[in-house]
């Protein structure tokens, strides 16, 4: 995608993601962020071009500038984009990771007892399909 996009993949059934997906794009006027679900063939490709398994659903991972960013550090990098105050949440980069990777991983862990999952992966309204790959 080059430096024009970074990629979001995120788990298409957790509702969790899909309303973090809904947070990103309320807060990203340029566009910068394009997305996918983990779920798909975009995302495969992705994941195996980093020596991922594809069908890794354990993390959010952003595709920035050739490079693939997941949990924590995904999390503070898309932040640092978005509008508001969000891009300040990038400071906490100075946590050492294991700590900012344990509360994710907590999170993600419980997300689908705490916030559900649907049956089938998101289908972008025809306003925002430009926005998925």
């Amino acid at each position: 995608m080059g430096r024009k996009h970074a990629v979001v993949l995120f788990d298409g059934v957790c509702n969790l993601c899909n309303g973090s997906v809904n947070f990103i794009i309320a807060r990203d006027p340029t566009g910068y962020f394009r997305f996918a679900s983990l779920q798909s063939a975009v995302a495969r490709d992705f994941l195996g071009e980093a020596g991922l398994p594809q069908t890794y659903l354990d993390s959010i991972v952003l595709c920035e500038d050739g490079v693939l960013y997941r949990h924590s550090d995904a999390v503070l990098r898309i932040a640092r984009h978005l509008s508001g105050g969000w891009p300040l949440l990038y400071g906490f980069r100075v946590l050492p990771r294991g700590l900012r990777d344990r509360v994710y991983n907590w999170v993600a862990r419980h997300r689908y007892r705490w916030f559900g999952k649907r049956d089938t992966c998101r289908v972008p309204t025809p306003e925002l399909r430009a926005r998925f790959l």
